[in-house]
């Protein structure tokens, strides 16, 4: 039996092996393996949070939800994506923020309450996809709820943590709800929804 190595200890070992200006998106899934998924999905998250990615960030999510939907086994993008470089300094700091905290989390998270995750992956796929479109919402600082709903998702599938998925998934349905709340009362005030009914 392999000892499975922590996320933590991967993305430290990525960055340690990243080009000193750029790193590509295919260079990552390459390097990620098997839990390219999982690891992608974070990364993303992790770069939607910090300002003016998010517009670059959702579509690149929508491409990884959707293949998690189809049941592939790791991602794959469109080549003019793949090769599109990420500045590695902007990767280090995002890193340098989210390793440390990452490291305490794993202290509490394990594999338990197991679940077919090949089957669960096709429903957290459903649900990074209407969590990456909160990302495009046109307010201040509003593309921070939605990715740390998707780090929590990715952590959790991750690490095969089925009760952290589950307060994930809460999460992300709490999150989806307002939205949703929010966007029917927008169009209320702009006499939409009496258009619709």
């Amino acid at each position: 039996m392999t000892t499975r190595i922590p996320t933590s200890a991967l993305l430290d070992g990525l960055l340690r092996d990243a080009d000193a200006e750029r790193v590509t998106l295919r260079w990552l899934v390459d390097r990620l393996g098997d839990r390219s998924f999982g690891l992608v999905m974070l990364l993303l998250a992790l770069l939607g949070a910090m300002p003016g990615l998010s517009a670059i960030v959702a579509p690149l999510l929508a491409i990884l939800a959707v293949q998690m939907m189809l049941g592939h086994a790791g991602p794959a993008f469109p080549r003019r994506l793949a090769e599109r470089g990420v500045p590695t300094p902007a990767l280090a700091r995002t890193l340098g923020r989210a390793v440390p905290a990452l490291r305490v989390i794993e202290g509490f998270i394990h594999p338990r309450w197991p679940t077919p995750f090949g089957a669960t992956k096709r429903g957290v796929g459903l649900v990074v996809l209407l969590l990456g479109l909160l990302l495009l919402a046109p307010i201040p600082l509003s593309n921070i709820p939605p990715a740390l709903a998707i780090a929590l998702l990715a952590i959790a599938y991750l690490e095969e943590d089925g009760i952290l998925l589950c307060i994930a998934l809460t999460a992300a349905a709490l999150l989806i709800a307002v939205a949703a709340g929010a966007a029917w009362q927008a169009m209320g005030e702009l006499g939409w929804v009496q258009g619709l009914l």
